[in-house]
């Protein structure tokens, strides 16, 4: 049989591959404007052919000093491609396009203080493992022991419940349950709480034991005990029955119970704040609704002279010129990038705004349905453009701060054939159940039935789901009896 061997081949064949220039515009595109930012100021650190145009209203004292007059620079022999030369020839455009609706912005002074405020104001957050670490060193356990705790408190999620297994533990420690068990309830003894209970029962009673001088202590106790189900399933009937208690004793048991935490850990939650920017400002101007994007936290670039200076320099070397020409060329295409990137955000926004006047006029309940489709076509752009283009960017509109997507939604059939927006069916199921008798709470059919009366047809299946979205639980766990 014979081995392997090697072997050279020739393959023909045709690939579609992403220009450079192409891929930036995709990706600055769909980047938000923090981001953007951030990637312009890096691009800014390793192409020194990129000048930060200042505010206007900045001036330098050795700009104040009269200056000797300087030969005028053309572009002459820079041997430019000529795509390159138009690009550059929107430059003053660019600027221009930038410095709109500077006149209104902050000063410097005032923008660095409310920046500072932002950040002395953010606070450093500490996590329910770090609580915890902290309550163990204050304890006297022996290095065993506490070794073995450490191993617990990494078994502990972010709710507060042990999720570990015993035995597994027992393995890698080579410790019996019985001392396993000890250390845990040795950890069910740091605050908050309830933290390390292996099951919402446990978690409840070991809170329970911290409450003093409650006359309900021992009902809710056994309630925890036998009968969370019948708690969770508002079955007050059995209840009072099961605990021989009235409707009156149940409720101050109850109340008890719903006075103790199932998730202690969620105190320590370690999820940041996330903070949104809009690009994109809705202003009424005429009596109609017009979408304006925000320059303003983008530098204002422009091709630096001092370079274009250089490729005249008959002193600079051949390499030094072709590396500025290079440069040059990949700071024209980034400034064109964001001049096209701010631009399709524009007339994106404003195709929005237009389909949504109703929306900004009267609230939720006037929502249309629109896709993604819809507008691509009336724009002239394919599908996926609108979609990196809404993809992480706000809108600040009259009615308050929305993602640019929340406006894409697909449209249920009303009275007359007209589309409903689901994100409204959703509002007029929320004030449905809002206004609901605690006593009566409305099923899914009752709800799709009061929808039909309204001219909207929708599906059990569909409400039930909407529900799912809106976390409204089932009609019979809404019941107060």
């Amino acid at each position: 049989m014979a081995g392997p061997y090697l072997s050279l081949s020739q393959q023909q064949r045709q690939v579609m591959t992403l220009a450079p220039q192409l891929r930036q515009s995709l990706e600055m595109l769909q980047m938000p404007v923090m981001e953007l930012r951030a990637a312009i100021l890096k691009e800014m650190a390793v192409n020194p052919t990129i000048d930060d145009v200042r505010d206007p209203a900045e001036t330098l004292l050795s700009e104040a000093q009269p200056e000797a007059p300087q030969e005028h620079v053309t572009d002459e022999g820079l041997d430019f491609n000529p795509d390159v030369d138009a690009i550059l020839q929107q430059d003053d455009e660019w600027r221009d396009y930038f410095l709109q609706g500077m006149e209104n912005a902050p000063s410097s002074e005032d923008a660095e203080e409310k920046r500072q405020y932002l950040f002395d104001s953010i606070r450093q957050t500490i996590s329910l493992q770090d609580h915890l670490m902290e309550q163990l060193t204050l304890t006297d356990m022996s290095p065993e022991d506490r070794e073995l705790a450490v191993t617990l408190i990494g078994n502990i999620n972010d709710d507060g419940y042990f999720t570990g297994s015993l035995p597994d533990i027992m393995m890698i420690t080579g410790r019996s349950e019985r001392e396993v068990v000890g250390v845990l309830k040795v950890i069910q003894s740091f605050d908050p709480p309830g933290v390390g209970a292996r099951t919402l029962r446990e978690c409840l009673l070991q809170q329970l034991e911290l409450v003093e001088d409650s006359p309900w202590e021992d009902e809710a106790r056994l309630l925890i005990d036998k009968y969370l189900e019948k708690l969770g399933a508002h079955d007050d009937k059995f209840l009072c029955k099961a605990l021989a208690l009235n409707r009156d004793e149940l409720a101050h048991v109850i109340a008890l119970v719903h006075s103790l935490n199932p998730r202690p850990g969620r105190s320590f939650e370690s999820a940041e704040t996330e903070y949104v920017e809009p690009e994109v400002f809705v202003a009424r101007e005429k009596g109609r609704f017009v979408a304006q994007v925000d320059n303003g936290q983008l530098p204002h670039i422009r091709i630096s002279t001092h370079y274009r200076k250089l490729l005249e320099d008959k002193s600079v070397s051949a390499e030094t010129k072709s590396y500025i020409r290079e440069r040059i060329r990949a700071g024209a295409f980034l400034i064109r990038s964001i001049y096209q990137r701010q631009e399709t955000i524009r007339k994106i926004a404003q195709e929005i705004v237009d389909a949504q006047t109703d929306f900004l006029l009267k609230g939720i309940e006037a929502l249309h349905p629109m896709t993604m489709a819809e507008v691509a076509k009336k724009v002239g752009v394919h599908e996926t453009t609108v979609s990196r283009t809404v993809a992480n960017k706000y809108m600040r509109t009259p009615v308050g701060l929305f993602e640019m997507k929340y406006f894409f939604t697909p449209g249920l059939k009303g009275k007359d054939g007209v589309s409903v927006s689901n994100k409204s069916v959703q509002d007029q199921i929320l004030r449905l159940v809002q206004a609901e008798e605690p006593t009566a709470p409305l099923s899914d059919q009752a709800i799709e039935e009061k929808l039909a009366a309204q001219g909207i047809t929708v599906a059990r299946r569909t409400i039930a789901k909407y529900r799912g979205i809106l976390k409204i639980p089932p009609s019979h766990e809404r019941r107060c009896t």
